[in-house]
């Protein structure tokens, strides 16, 4: 039975939902098999391989940085409850905050939000402005504030098969990345990792979804307000994060907080 979801001009379908068929053991090869197939199949099929072959609970996290509106309107017409997993560092901007209200309303997101134990004021007390020492202070940042709750969230929400919109044109580490993969236990799946800026932008425009707010003031990733520039002559994307330190907080890899 296939359920429609009116939002004012904007008519969404959402599919039933798809029944799990995970076997009761993974032998190692099979991830290359499968990377082989799902490197020929579209975005949205992905998707739907998974949720039929890989085990749940499903998981999206999700920055809603500049284009993450795609990954949260695909994924919910697979699975509209589908928990989308966000990090709170305290140090948003306004606009992402913003940002996150809009589309939550619009595509009636399952928003799970979770934060680090201390608050981001406490830890300025505490530690100072991290992000502007140097590396090993900023890992220590990103692991509090990105890694652990994350953990946390995909812990406490069950989380075994984790979906994320990373692309292998964002950074020299995401280009080796495969379609499914395992990191630290838990099954991970980018449906568009060799999605370019033009299907980014094509995917938005045919289904009316924005960018996020700051995207028209030269934004081309958004994180942290203390740790974000906008893209300007002679920078590649990399720079504008981190002070050009390291493109990676440790969200999506197996490293310690990079």
């Amino acid at each position: 039975m296939t359920k429609i979801i009116s939002s004012s001009t904007n008519v969404t379908e959402i599919k039933a939902p798809i029944n799990n068929r995970f076997p009761a053991s993974l032998p190692k090869p099979w991830l290359n098999q499968w990377n082989e197939l799902l490197e020929k199949q579209t975005a949205t099929e992905r998707v739907e391989w998974s949720m039929e072959n890989l085990p749940s609970q499903f998981v999206l996290s999700s920055s809603f940085g500049i284009q993450s509106a795609v990954m949260l309107h695909m994924l919910t017409q697979v699975d509209a409850n589908i928990p989308v997993l966000i990090t709170d560092t305290g140090h948003l901007f306004p606009e992402t905050y913003q940002f996150i209200e809009k589309l939550t309303e619009r595509l009636n997101l399952n928003l799970q939000v979770y934060s680090a134990a201390e608050s981001a004021a406490w830890q300025q007390a505490k530690y100072g402005e991290e992000w502007a020492k140097d590396e090993t202070a900023l890992k220590a940042y990103n692991r509090r504030n990105k890694v652990e709750p994350l953990e946390r969230g995909l812990d406490e929400l069950h989380a075994a098969t984790w979906f994320s919109g990373v692309r292998r044109q964002q950074s020299e580490h995401r280009q080796g990345l495969p379609v499914v993969s395992i990191l630290r236990g838990r099954f991970k799946v980018h449906p568009i990792i060799d999605w370019s800026n033009k299907d980014v932008h094509e995917y938005l425009t045919k289904h009316n979804l924005p960018y996020h707010p700051l995207w028209d003031k030269g934004y081309v990733s958004v994180g942290d307000t203390h740790s974000t520039r906008p893209l300007t002559l002679g920078m590649t994307e990399s720079d504008t994060r981190f002070s050009g330190m390291a493109r990676e907080c440790g969200l999506h890899t197996d490293g310690d907080g990079i």
